[in-house]
């Protein structure tokens, strides 16, 4: 029983090839709504700004195959308890610091108890899967703190940092904090890392936090995922706390998201110097990439001004992903070029679709990628050097 007919068509919409978030958003406000936006024509979708003759008949053969995908994927929804979320829907129910983001996901699958009134006030940790004895303990240190102090901790549900995050405030609950959001880079119905099982079932069910996806549900964990997750734990939250990450840690990849994207706090915990554990952290305090902190009060300090904001409901003049770059121009101005390094057949075929400046979504048409994977290779060629981004726009180096 399809109980929200624009939330369904919503959902139909995302599961079409071709269409992205910034696509998605068009179609919406062009016919007035995901409804109408499912039966327009080939003829009507080249009306979109993006959308050429043979994207319209791509776009809409898939909407018109969408529909019974839909009705599993809802159905799906309701047997396990998964809610879906729409950014067009109402406005208490999206995730206030997210919504305005230009890469913010036009539909959430969440399982578990989002707040968001208390929710809003986030601030996410992250650091290395591998990481040191003493990272595990500075993570659980600050999150237990931070939650304790009303702040709802947003990690990405990976071991290493990530678990010693969650698991510190949903101990803290016992006191009267302890919220927690883990964002996951596979559809809810998967579990991934398998031995956190038994956490993310104490998230979704305790009342205290909630399993957050854009994935569709039967979605399997792949490396093209995280670094899309990971934009939606920078967007989720206030600031970053970088607490423990080596050279090409995917935690500096929500760092860069948090800094230059989304116009977020970077805080960055320092280690031992000699420590290959904590060389991306401090490659990042030294580029004047991220606020060194020690305290958990160093966090709430940096943090409050933001927290002001959310509260006088103008986040969006100070969240509104205005980019905060370093005096150099980039975070990672500093960082050598790797222009050495081989590429996959998946960034070649990206390299060669941008002949010129493209979208996302136009290169989802040119090289027949998917989404996710084309946010993951795209972030990987920008970090080489061999792509620049300008807003949504896509460029050649």
């Amino acid at each position: 029983m399809i109980s929200d007919p624009e939330l369904f068509a919503l959902l139909r919409l995302t599961l079409t090839k071709g269409l992205g978030p910034v696509l998605i958003r068009r179609l919406v406000a062009r016919f007035g709504g995901a409804a109408r936006a499912t039966i327009c024509s080939a003829a009507d979708l080249q009306q979109i700004e993006g959308i050429g003759q043979a994207k319209a008949r791509t776009i809409a053969e898939g909407l018109a195959a969408s529909q019974g995908p839909a009705e599993q994927e809802w159905n799906l929804c309701e047997k396990l308890g998964v809610r879906l979320v729409g950014i067009a829907g109402s406005a208490n129910a999206y995730p206030k610091l997210l919504a305005p983001l230009p890469d913010a996901p036009v539909l959430l699958y969440m399982k578990g108890a989002f707040d968001p009134q208390r929710d809003q006030f986030a601030v996410g940790i992250v650091g290395s899967r591998s990481c040191t004895t003493y990272g595990l303990e500075q993570a659980g240190r600050f999150a237990r703190t931070l939650a304790g102090a009303g702040l709802t901790i947003v990690s990405g549900g990976a071991t290493g940092i990530d678990t010693a995050a969650h698991q510190a405030a949903l101990d803290a609950s016992a006191d009267g904090g302890g919220r927690t959001i883990a964002v996951l880079g596979c559809g809810l119905a998967k579990c991934y890392p398998p031995q956190n099982q038994g956490l993310f079932d104490r998230i979704a069910s305790s009342g205290q936090g909630v399993l957050v996806s854009e994935l569709p549900l039967m979605t399997p964990p792949a490396a093209e995922n995280f670094p899309a997750r990971n934009r939606i734990i920078s967007g989720l939250s206030l600031g970053i706390v970088l607490i423990e990450a080596a050279r090409g840690s995917g935690a500096l990849i929500t760092a860069k998201c948090a800094a230059e994207d989304h116009g977020r706090e970077v805080l960055v915990l320092p280690g031992r110097v000699d420590s290959p554990s904590i060389a991306g952290s401090l490659d990042l305090l030294k580029e004047g990439g991220g606020l060194l902190v020690t305290e958990p009060g160093d966090v709430i300090h940096a943090l409050e001004g933001g927290a002001r904001h959310i509260a006088a409901d103008s986040h969006a003049a100070r969240f509104g992903g205005i980019p905060r770059q370093s005096e150099s121009g980039s975070l990672f101005a500093n960082e050598p070029a790797r222009r050495e390094l081989p590429m996959s057949d998946a960034q070649r075929a990206i390299m060669n679709a941008l002949q010129d400046p493209a979208t996302i979504d136009d290169l989802a048409l040119r090289t027949s990628l998917p989404i996710g994977q084309l946010r993951g290779e795209l972030t990987m060629l920008e970090i080489q050097k061999r792509v620049s981004r300008r807003g949504t726009v896509f460029t050649r180096v």
